[in-house]
């Protein structure tokens, strides 16, 4: 079974955590999965894992991962009111635009580049 819904969030995005135990604690989006529906966000989520030892870790240990958190459980923090909020797009001529659903004003963060 495949889930074909429209993930509204993008590389970059400010959200904050709905549930689980990271909750109310905000980051930015790292990595989208589409087709999973899932986001990773960075610095939040982490689980420890232990790895033997190899070419990329000679000594072996335990190393910390970033895990998936389903989109659901998140929501995008307007730049503009800094709330919470859900997203809704509206169209000019030439562009769509993501718009902050409480306080509509365009929901537009810097790209970082790496």
């Amino acid at each position: 079974m495949t889930n074909k819904s429209k993930m509204k969030l993008k590389q970059n995005d400010n959200v904050i955590i709905l549930a689980g135990r990271d909750k109310g604690k905000s980051g930015l989006v790292s990595a989208v999965f589409r087709a999973e529906n899932k986001i990773v966000v960075a610095g939040r989520n982490i689980y420890k894992k232990s790895v033997k030892p190899s070419k990329k870790s000679p000594k072996g240990g335990i190393i910390e991962i970033n895990a998936k958190i389903s989109a659901s459980n998140v929501a995008i923090i307007c730049p503009s009111c800094n709330k919470p909020t859900k997203v809704g797009y509206q169209t000019n001529k030439e562009e769509k635009i993501r718009v902050c659903r409480k306080c509509k004003g365009a929901i537009i963060f810097p790209e970082t580049k790496a």
